[in-house]
């Protein structure tokens, strides 16, 4: 690129990317890792500076643009050095290190001393992080890089050998085993093979750029390297294979073990050796004990005791060439005995089998391949299928790990012998079981380039694979799950059908990925599945933990697919009270708001959002989660508004009517205020009554929910409409409904909250069989039905209207009124009370007084005569609270101290005592012990519920006696009440003075004061 001719700032942002790219790519480098990280990081050092001098606008100087072409030129050579070592040959790259850290250490000095010169072109630009700049550029052109000692020390001994012309195969092997061992290249054959291959590709580059010198040196290293056993070919592994086979055909009497000769064993290790060495004497010994025998300071022959005056080692390469050769003869015995074995059938011959071939493999690196050739692995994989026996299958998957790690043919022949199908199950046992077939798993699906594609296309063709791996991912056992969830996000990679299988096996990491992060045809195609799957509560908020969400809120705002789907998921994914919060966090709910209240948009669209809404209000939760992204409570009246307007439209669908009908009765039931406005100024009521006649019973009783939460505050206009004998009817049929508990319970409420004027009303009501439907709730409904139907029962119990009264009573609710005062709930308790108040307050009106008789023997005999009322009582004929025994429950309330139920119990009990006959009243009150409770009440009630005590203790100490027996008592609570009220004048503290003075002057007479 022509930088001159560039404006000074471009050629910093394309120096800047250029650098990032380099230090990126250095990181990838596979041999002399360290030095280029550490190149990589000056390197990631140097871009803040860049883009420092870009903020700042460096002047555009002859100097800066000079230092910056420097910059330039010696970035090129760094991308050029990371370029030609990415992808070389690891033997190559071991054996060049030294030149290639010098090539490294020579280029991040060049960058430093060109760093140097920009800091200098910018010195006042760069004033604030000058020591920064200076500190970085001197550390680079002051840079040592060094080859690690391992390599180094490998470079040495194989340029050595190559100077002493050491072209054994003893060398061969241990210079080819260091050398794999450093590159990270396992040592067998098919491996060795392909890097060798490879390795003779750097020759050949080099004959054609005409380096002499460097293919010469190459060619020796080649040579010397293919000499070794792991470097031969398959063909020439199996040659060899076939005629140790026919060697031990001839001799069949060898069994399974041939003995070694006594010139095998070392006079020193007393054991076969391995790197057989002569010294001066003839004798011959491994070379790891002579070399330890001489550097314990020994100098006589191990063998005879001559002493010794040389001490130098000659290879003996015969006798080591015998020795591989008998053991290639046991390798060649051992193999076939286990192949008898495992084809004998039983389980104990098969797991002797499979220990001798993870011997076999311990012993040498050529056995991987002996064991293929003899066919074990096509013998052994069908076995792991067809064994019942646990331990068999273990040692089975242990042993073709063995077989195949980091071996590429027999990779192959494992998974043509459909070893993919028979492992996969074993993928689903136990957990030493599922440990082994996971770690072979993964080792067939890996090949010299990383992944085997067709591996893995197989792996996905086996329907329960990833069932059993996300299971494995979701187990106890850490180093299975870490494999297996290497395995399936490779699956997953580009797959969208195993993402589609991972998230229905409850797996949901790449199903989000691709949501986050993928095109949109993939998303779309993600959304589908998500829509499609059966989800449980807990996977529901798994995936919103999961982070879901946001990508799907997107989504509602792309094309008309995308909006459809993201909202059917949005609905799935909104029933778990958390992923609510996190809709709400992310902003989500003002979108589908206004999404829904727009004008011209699909219905579908309207459908999702509406049922969105739905969910996030519901479980009790209303309004909470109607709130923007910091977290602040949106306009509910506006809310409220727009969801009625909806109902408006006829030709509304069901599909979006009953979302928006739920919503609206979610929110009315968890905040009044908003939805009162709202109700009143959009003709709530109005909009919402003739929902009552639609023929969807569903519709219905979210009609009678939303009015019975009306009519609490906006009653009108309810009753009037309900003034037809079909909408009672269908009112009534709620009330009977046991299996609709909500719209029972609503129906109650209506008819509680309607105003108790409507005559016209409560006749229909009683027509139509209300009442025993009230009481039947009251036996059954629940608790919320019970308050509510006690509610609505006032209608019938008005004490002007005896009939209704005596209905009522005669239905037998005065029993179920009695349980109700010993219920758990305040509000059914006070109702209750209230109830019996209103009988109670007929009672005199009711009540015959006997006639006297001027005769004694014409009196009835067993007339039993109310205390209270002075006539003949009973519970249907006069509703007497005594006679139903009431009194006592009623004086339980007052000593339960409850403000709602005290209330109506004082109220009710005041009916005992009224005017013509207060005194008998009193008596029974204190006969009940309800004067002291009635006494309580004015030192820890509110201001309302002592006025109500006062009023009827004015009337209980008209008594003389009742006075004597209280008057201390009372005094001290009504002293302390006046004294407390002295300053503020109150109604309640002139009633108290009042009773006060009341008792002070009461007369000698037992009868009521005048």
């Amino acid at each position: 690129m022509a930088l001159e001719l560039l404006p000074i700032g471009t050629v910093l942002a394309y120096l800047t990317t250029h650098i990032i790219k380099t230090a990126e790519a250095a990181k990838d480098v596979l041999i002399e890792k360290e030095s280029f990280k550490v190149m990589s990081k000056y390197l990631f050092d140097i871009e803040p500076v860049l883009k420092e001098l870009q903020l700042r606008k460096l002047n555009d100087s002859q100097t800066a643009r000079q230092a910056l072409a420097f910059l330039e030129e010696d970035v090129k050579k760094a991308n050029y050095l990371v370029e030609k070592y990415k992808n070389r040959a690891r033997f190559y790259l071991l054996i060049k290190c030294r030149s290639i850290v010098k090539e490294v250490q020579d280029v991040t000095r060049d960058i430093g001393r060109s760093l140097a010169a920009l800091s200098l072109a910018s010195t006042e630009v760069l004033l604030d992080i000058s020591e920064k700049v200076n500190r970085l550029q001197n550390d680079m052109q002051r840079a040592e890089f060094e080859a690690s000692q391992t390599q180094l020390r490998i470079v040495e001994k194989l340029d050595q050998g190559l100077k002493e012309q050491k072209v054994d195969q003893g060398f061969a092997n241990d210079m080819l085993e260091e050398i794999a061992k450093a590159v990270g290249i396992p040592v067998e054959p098919s491996k060795i093979t392909e890097e060798l291959e490879s390795f003779r590709r750097e020759k050949e580059e080099a004959a054609a750029r005409k380096e002499r010198a460097e293919v010469f040196f190459l060619e020796q290293v080649i040579e010397l390297l293919s000499r070794a056993d792991a470097a031969n070919d398959h063909e020439t592994v199996k040659a060899v294979y076939i005629q140790r086979i026919q060697t031990i055909e001839k001799y069949e009497t060898w069994g399974e073990y041939i003995t070694p000769f006594n010139s095998f064993i070392c006079p020193i290790a007393k054991a076969v050796m391995f790197d057989p060495v002569s010294i001066c004497t003839g004798t011959t010994c491994e070379r790891r004990a002579i070399e330890a025998w001489f550097e314990c300071g020994e100098r006589t022959d191990p063998d005879t005791g001559q002493p010794l005056d040389d001490f130098s080692l000659r290879s003996n390469l015969k006798l080591r060439q015998s020795i591989e050769e008998w053991r290639e003869l046991n390798y060649c015995l051992k193999i076939r005995s286990a192949r008898a074995k495992l084809l004998s059938g039983e389980d104990l011959s098969t797991e002797e089998a499979l220990d001798q071939i993870q011997e076999l493999i311990i012993e040498s690196p050529i056995n991987k391949d002996w064991v293929a050739i003899a066919g074990l692995i096509d013998i052994v994989v069908p076995i792991l299928g067809s064994s019942h026996n646990r331990d068999v299958k273990r040692r089975i998957l242990i042993t073709l790990k063995a077989v195949t790690e980091e071996h590429t043919r027999n990779k192959d022949r494992v998974v043509e012998s459909q070893g993919v199908e028979h492992l996969v199950p074993c993928l689903g046992r136990d957990p030493n079981t599922s440990m082994a077939a996971v770690e072979l798993l993964l080792e067939l699906l890996q090949d010299r380039s990383g992944w085997n594609v067709s591996v893995l296309r197989k792996l996905s063709q086996q329907s329960s694979a990833i069932i059993f791996l996300v299971t494995l991912l979701k187990g106890t056992v850490i180093e299975s799950a870490e494999k297996a969830e290497k395995i399936l996000l490779k699956l997953c990679d580009d797959d969208e059908e195993n993402i589609a299988r991972a998230a229905k096996a409850n797996w949901y990491k790449p199903l989000i990925n691709r949501l986050i992060q993928g095109p949109d045809s993939s998303r779309i195609s993600m959304v589908k599945t998500l829509v499609n799957m059966e989800l449980v509560d807990q996977n529901i908020a798994l995936l919103g933990e999961e982070g879901v969400i946001p990508p799907l809120l997107e989504m509602v705002l792309g094309s008309v697919d995308c909006k459809n789907l993201a909202l059917s998921a949005l609905v799935k994914l909104s029933s778990c009270r958390e992923n609510k919060r996190l809709i709400a966090a992310a902003g989500g709910v003002p979108l589908v708001l206004d999404q829904l209240f727009s004008s011209h948009v699909y219905t579908f669209i309207i459908e999702g959002c509406s049922k969105i809404l739905e969910r996030l209000s519901s479980n009790g939760h209303g309004i909470e989660f109607l709130t923007d992204s910091k977290g602040d409570c949106l306009d509910l009246e506006q809310i409220v508004a727009n969801l009625l307007a909806f109902q408006q439209d006829p030709s509304l669908s069901h599909a979006i009517r009953k979302p928006v009908l739920r919503a609206l009765l979610a929110i009315c039931r968890s905040e009044a205020k908003p939805v009162e406005k709202a109700v009143a100024s959009s003709s709530g009521v109005s909009i919402i009554l003739p929902l009552l006649d639609d023929p969807d019973q569903e519709i219905r009783e979210l009609a009678l929910n939303l009015l019975s939460r009306f009519s609490i505050h906006e009653p009108q206009g309810i009753g009037d409409f309900l003034l037809m004998q079909p909408r009672v009817e269908t009112l009534v049929h709620f009330l009977k409904d046991d299996s609709r508990s909500d719209a029972q319970m609503a129906a109650a409420g209506l008819i509680a909250n309607l105003p108790k004027s409507e005559v016209a009303l409560t006749t229909m009501l009683i027509e139509s069989d209300a009442l025993p439907a009230l009481l039947h709730i009251l036996i059954s409904g629940t608790m919320e039905a019970k308050e509510n139907a006690l509610g609505a029962l006032f209608r019938f119990t008005d004490p002007t209207n005896l009939g209704t009264q005596r209905m009522v009573v005669e239905l037998g609710a005065y029993p179920l009124l009695l349980n109700f005062l010993k219920s758990d709930s305040i509000t059914a308790k006070a109702r209750a009370a209230a109830l019996i108040g209103n009988f109670s307050s007929s009672s005199p009106k009711l009540t015959v007084v006997p006639r006297p008789y001027s005769w004694w023997c014409f009196r009835p005999a067993h007339v039993t005569v109310c205390v209270v009322h002075g006539g003949i009582c009973s519970v249907k004929t006069t509703f007497c609270l005594l006679s139903a025994n009431a009194l006592p429950e009623l004086v339980q309330l007052l000593q339960e101290k409850v403000n709602e139920t005290a209330y109506e119990a004082l109220q009710t009990l005041s009916t005992l005592v009224w005017e013509d006959a207060s005194h008998r009243g009193a008596y029974a009150l204190h006969e009940a012990n309800a004067i002291c409770p009635i006494l309580e009440v004015l030192n820890w009630g509110p201001p309302s519920l002592k006025e109500e005590a006062l009023s009827l203790l004015e009337k209980v100490f008209a008594m003389r006696e009742l006075v004597e027996l209280y008057k201390s008592q009372a005094r001290m609570h009504l002293v302390r009440l006046t004294t407390r009220s002295i300053h503020e004048e109150s109604q309640l503290g002139r009633k108290a003075a009042r009773v006060l003075a009341q008792l002070d002057r009461y007369s000698k007479s037992s009868m009521p004061l005048a």
